[in-house]
């Protein structure tokens, strides 16, 4: 029970901890301006992504876009609330992936379902090469994967 509890906490936490920084960027960051934080390395930036994780199919302009982007979301989301409410003992790298991901996931799907799109804001760089703008949610969603994989790889 309390692993379950801890579970919530962290995914709640993602979620929160999500919401507040795309309010913050918002507000103090004009669309596509780009602040400096590390000089060749780190930027802060305002970006809406109408696209999946990355920025991928943002410059898709079919109708059906975001509601099948939310359907997806939600099918997910349920299939990892399943696994967790199912599972007896689940493993602890285990269960704090998941939690990243259900954050993560319920974060942006907020934003999509109120929006249409996410705030993405974190820009990596090094010279000429670019990793795509993302925002904290993504991150939990990507860490929280790479933790499940490794458990999988690893096992105990």
């Amino acid at each position: 029970m309390a692993l379950r509890f801890a579970m919530l906490v962290i995914g709640l936490t993602v979620f929160v901890a999500d919401q507040l920084t795309k309010v913050m960027v918002e507000r103090r960051i004009h669309d596509g301006a780009v602040v400096p934080v590390i000089h060749g390395f780190f930027n802060l930036t305002s970006s809406k992504n109408s696209g999946a994780v990355f920025g991928m199919f943002n410059d898709s302009a079919v109708w059906w876009k975001t509601p099948l982007l939310i359907t997806v979301s939600l099918v997910l989301l349920a299939a990892v609330v399943v696994l967790v409410v199912r599972t007896q003992n689940i493993q602890w790298t285990t269960s704090i992936g998941l939690s990243l991901v259900l954050g993560g996931a319920l974060a942006n799907l907020f934003d999509r379902v109120r929006f249409g799109m996410v705030e993405d804001f974190l820009d990596f760089y090094f010279r000429s090469y670019h990793w795509a703008t993302f925002n904290l949610a993504d991150s939990a969603i990507v860490v929280g994967t790479g933790l499940i994989i490794l458990q999988v790889l690893v096992g105990e």
